[in-house]
């Protein structure tokens, strides 16, 4: 049976039936999920949980809009979509209770005279008959539904039958066909109204017969060689073990050999046809799945119920994120990034109960290996390079950053020693000891925060820099860096590799080398403690953006501000400015906004200022203020909050170093700003009053550098107000723990009718290193 059904109203047509290939050549499904973006024609199921109300009598009215709302944008973008569904038993059940209630209510009030709903009692009502009654308005609902987005339906009702039979099968493929070529979404549903129970091991050879609408949605998948079929449900995805069990896992990816991996659940909310409950993913959905993908149809099955992803399960299914279960008949060589994260997770336990000696030791074999491996390294980085002009994807302040050089190896050596040295007094430091009570003494001592997610871009500089703060505090490491520097990443990876197998240790740095998606790293807030993107600003905001649940340490702009005072050196400010904004453009500690005291204009300092700015090719943007003083000026800047990362700067003009606080705490980003004077007061008034991480008085802003504090390294800047702030190298990578020791103690011991009293004493504080113990 056919029904079309376009804005306004909707009208029966013919389609002419002519014949088109039967059965679709054996093509390859999706490998990964990122692949999935190329998906054409998509075919999405949805479960009689995902459409159906909590009670089971009606239809999920908000669901069912957010998901046709999703559908008809991938319809307008161009896919061919088709929705096979459940709903009509519930739809209808709902309307049947309707009027049987109306029913009884009538013939109470006719012999009564009065209505005792109360009393009344609903008999059984049969799937069939529901069915029946609640097909034609199911597909009206979604009729007026789709109509909101101009977008046309069709309803088409099958049985088992239609397709044991070659004319039937012929006849609805050639429909199908038609509608999708007219742009039309076919809403396809088993005819419950008519359908027989399913039968037990009735699949002819080699084809999976209809039992229920997971295996239509697989034959048809098959048949109309969809590119993905997106099975809802009302649970996350296939699961290693019953889901809610303590050690229940949720497998992102499924492959054909991994049945033995999973267990199956016990029951969906909803069943069969609305009314019968089933196995949870029973072996008959995931075989309906596993035949699809044979067929070359690829394969997420997800939850479409939860209320905060309902709105957009399936764009994200579409566009690779990582939801629900993937099927695939490709699995990769190596390990998932969630194996790589527990294996990084257990060795770095390893790691931190290492003697700081033995870690030092591991830090110091890296720097070796810089030097010593240095031509294998430069090799990488040649091809990295090279590739990277040939696209010419990378500005040439990004290739200024992909680039290594012997000298760059070499500071990066001595960078790296300076934080073997730090190591050795890192972990297991002691903070603070107090004597709570006699024999009851408390530590607060450095740990390290866990696993890291390191994300950075054309920067392979900083894998060796990250490594070795991450040796230092005893942290694992996740790393993830940008595929322009893939070559050059991987050696250096390596070697971190050899140094940590010194002590045994070579897992807790892992480099994720898989196709895996920022966004869907940003997800395992289970498995990751803290994120450090390094890169662009861009980067940063995104990261910000997408994670959830787990902090990012970073900035998001670094808009760094030099305030030249009005009486401020000439040598001195002329020299700062040049290095602020000329050394290395590109760098998040570069001079953004120059703000100038208006008693400076028209003087030979600030003349000197122009002329060293036109010299170095800076352009020059004017601010409001200083574009108001002049005749003719550079171009007005569009927003005083601009990070140009290039030879560009806005110039602005201020009333007082009071002036220049209040401008740089209402546009700047809190990084780095500089103040030039040779007034003492003032600065120290600047470097009071001025609320940034980093603040400095007659120095560059590119000193904002963990290297140049003699911090040896830094894994970014954090602009945050808690936690880390300004250059982040060792400390900020480590967090505390509270160490009580005492000797049978309680807390009733201190309650008023108790024996002991606290005293609370503090106590000088001695180093406590891993396996060792203070004393008082």
């Amino acid at each position: 049976m056919l029904l079309i059904g376009c804005f306004p109203g909707s009208l029966s047509i013919n389609v002419p039936f002519f014949t088109v290939p039967l059965a679709r050549a054996h093509g390859k499904s999706f490998a990964h999920r990122s692949d999935l973006r190329q998906a054409k024609r998509i075919l999405v199921k949805l479960g009689s949980a995902v459409v159906t109300r909590g009670d089971e009598c009606g239809l999920a009215l908000g669901r069912l809009a957010s998901i046709v709302e999703q559908v008809a944008m991938l319809q307008n973008q161009g896919r061919e979509m088709m929705i096979v569904t459940s709903g009509a038993v519930a739809f209808g059940k709902q309307r049947l209770r309707h009027e049987i209630l109306l029913s009884q209510s009538v013939r109470q009030a006719l012999h009564s005279g009065q209505n005792q709903l109360k009393d009344m009692s609903l008999p059984v009502l049969e799937a069939r008959a529901c069915a029946a009654a609640g097909q034609s308005g199911l597909m009206a609902l979604y009729e007026a539904m789709f109509t909101q987005y101009s977008t046309c339906t069709a309803q088409i009702l099958v049985t088992n039958l239609d397709f044991h039979d070659d004319q039937k099968r012929r006849n609805l493929n050639s429909t199908l066909h038609e509608l999708l070529r007219m742009n039309i979404v076919p809403i396809i549903n088993t005819n419950d109204a008519v359908v027989p129970p399913p039968e037990p091991n009735s699949d002819l050879q080699g084809v999976i017969s209809i039992k229920d609408n997971d295996s239509l949605a697989a034959r048809l998948a098959v048949e109309m060689r969809a590119d993905l079929l997106i099975a809802l449900s009302d649970v996350e995805g296939l699961y290693d073990s019953p889901p809610g069990s303590d050690d229940a896992k949720l497998l992102d990816t499924f492959y054909p050999g991994d049945q033995h991996s999973i267990t199956y659940g016990t029951k969906s909310r909803v069943g069969i046809g609305g009314m019968e409950a089933k196995a949870m993913f029973n072996k008959l959905q995931v075989k309906a799945a596993l035949w699809a993908l044979q067929g070359g149809t690829s394969v997420v099955i997800a939850n479409g119920t939860h209320p905060k992803v309902t709105g957009h399960v399936i764009t994200d299914i579409v566009e690779g994120k990582k939801v629900g279960t993937f099927f695939s008949e490709v699995k990769p060589a190596g390990p998932t990034v969630e194996q790589q994260t527990e294996m990084a997770r257990s060795a770095g336990r390893t790691l931190a109960s290492l003697e700081p000696e033995q870690r030092s030791e591991i830090i110091c074999a890296l720097a070796d290996l810089l030097t010593e491996r240095k031509d294998e390294i430069l090799s990488a980085n040649k091809k990295d390079m090279e590739h990277a002009v040939s696209t010419g994807r990378l500005s040439p302040a990004m290739l200024k950053r992909l680039s290594l050089s012997s000298s760059k190896l070499n500071s990066l050596s001595i960078g790296l020693r300076q934080i073997a040295v730090s190591s050795q007094d890192s972990v297991g430091r002691v903070l603070r000891r107090t004597r709570v009570a006699n024999n009851l003494e408390l530590e607060q001592i450095t740990v390290p925060i866990g696993v890291l997610l390191v994300i950075f871009e054309s920067r392979p500089d900083c894998l060796p820099q990250v490594s070795a703060l991450a040796i230092a505090s005893g942290n694992a490491l996740l790393l993830k860096g940008g595929k322009e520097a893939a070559n050059t990443n991987r050696i250096l990876h390596e070697l971190a590799q050899e140094a940590l197998s010194i002590h045994g240790v070579k897992d807790a740095i892992q480099l994720v080398s898989t196709r895996e998606e920022v966004e869907d790293l940003c997800r395992l807030e289970k498995m990751i403690d803290l994120i450090i993107p390094r890169g662009s600003s861009q980067l940063v905001r995104d990261i910000q953006r997408a994670a959830k649940g787990i902090p990012v340490l970073g900035h998001s702009e670094g808009i760094c501000h030099v305030y030249v005072d009005h009486e401020a050196s000439v040598d001195k400010a002329i020299k700062i400015i040049r290095d602020s904004k000329c050394d290395y453009p590109a760098a998040c500690n570069a001079m953004e906004t120059l703000l100038v005291h208006r008693e400076l204009l028209r003087t030979p300092l600030f003349d000197q200022i122009i002329d060293m700015l036109r010299t170095e090719h800076v352009k020059i943007h004017a601010g409001p203020k200083f574009a108001s003083y002049l005749t003719f000026s550079p171009s007005e800047v569009k927003s005083l909050r601009t990070e140009y990362g290039d030879l560009e700067c806005c110039i602005e003009v201020v009333d007082s170093m009071t002036e220049a606080v209040d401008h740089i705490h209402k546009y700047g980003s809190s990084h780095t700003d500089v103040i030039v004077t040779e007034n003492e007061d003032t600065a120290e008034q600047f470097l009071q009053q001025l609320d940034s991480a980093c603040v400095f008085w007659n120095a560059s802003s590119r000193f904002a550098d963990g290297y140049r504090f003699g911090l040896g390294a830094e894994v970014g800047i954090s602009t945050a107000r808690i936690h880390a702030r300004g250059p982040v190298g060792l400390d900020g990578l480590l967090t505390t723990k509270w160490v009580l020791r005492g000797e049978g103690h309680t807390a009733a011991d201190f309650s008023e009718q108790g024996s002991m009293t606290y005293l609370h004493e503090n106590l000088p504080v001695a180093q406590v290193l891993p396996g060792r113990r203070t004393t008082s």
